[in-house]
């Protein structure tokens, strides 16, 4: 089986809602690229139909699959699960609300061109296109966030939370493959092993649409958020670079 140049990796937790959309749209975009692709779901311990919507549509669609399991473990081992199955040339992850629209596909991947080792949608950007804000409270926080984690770990980039990052699949398997935070820290920890490991990582402006149904609850996850950068901080580049243990998981 040849191997695809773009695996697309979609973490997803209660998701029946909006998944349908969600499918068709992905399908009907990357359908219409001229390279090859596959997508990935990730169902996260899930509640609902979420798991059996991705196995029916992938029945009549095969470059689709579905990864599920039990019970919820959180995003961030979800995305490393489906980034460490999949085996394209460049691995793209993005939320399932597609908040930033799959067409900005197409910034990423010449930064990749360029020699870009990992290329992330940046909201503060100035180009950026912000057409639906958050609500303010939640807007705030995430700007409040994203300084606190340029001040304690990854220095200069803008937006580390925004659920739009793409990596060669040697950047990604190398990296995700030390990561061990399986909640809402992943994306700075994944960026912070990232710079460790000396691999380039270029912020690119993009166009984003706040979307309802955010599984983010700020008073219980800004905490743990914390809490892990902290914890991670305080490791020392050593045991951020130590491979995960059988119990990690």
């Amino acid at each position: 089986m040849s191997v695809p140049h773009l695996s697309v990796v979609v973490p997803a937790y209660n998701e029946e809602e909006r998944l349908p959309r969600t499918l068709a749209r992905l399908h009907e975009y990357y359908e219409a690229q001229a390279y090859t692709y596959d997508v990935i779901v990730v169902s996260d311990g899930s509640k609902d139909r979420t798991g059996q919507l991705v196995k029916e549509f992938s029945e009549t669609h095969p470059k689709f699959s579905l990864i599920d399991y039990s019970p919820n473990h959180g995003k961030g081992y979800a995305v490393r699960t489906g980034i460490l199955a999949a085996t394209g040339d460049l691995i793209l992850f993005c939320d399932a609300d597609l908040a930033t629209p799959q067409e900005e596909t197409e910034k990423l991947m010449p930064r990749m061109a360029q020699g870009a080792d990992i290329a992330i949608g940046s909201r503060p950007l100035r180009e950026s296109n912000l057409e639906k804000h958050q609500p303010f409270v939640r807007e705030m926080f995430g700007r409040m966030s994203n300084k606190l984690i340029q001040l304690l770990a990854v220095r200069g980039i803008q937006d580390t939370q925004c659920g739009f990052k793409m990596f060669t699949r040697k950047a990604a398997h190398d990296i995700f493959s030390r990561c061990k935070i399986d909640e809402f820290g992943f994306d700075f920890e994944c960026l912070m092993v990232a710079r460790d490991l000396g691999y380039r990582i270029d912020e690119v402006a993009i166009r984003w649409l706040d979307q309802e149904g955010s599984k983010v609850v700020l008073m219980r996850d800004g905490p743990r958020a914390l809490r892990d950068l902290i914890k991670i901080r305080a490791a020392g580049k050593k045991r951020r670079l130590a491979p995960r243990t059988p119990n990690s998981e």
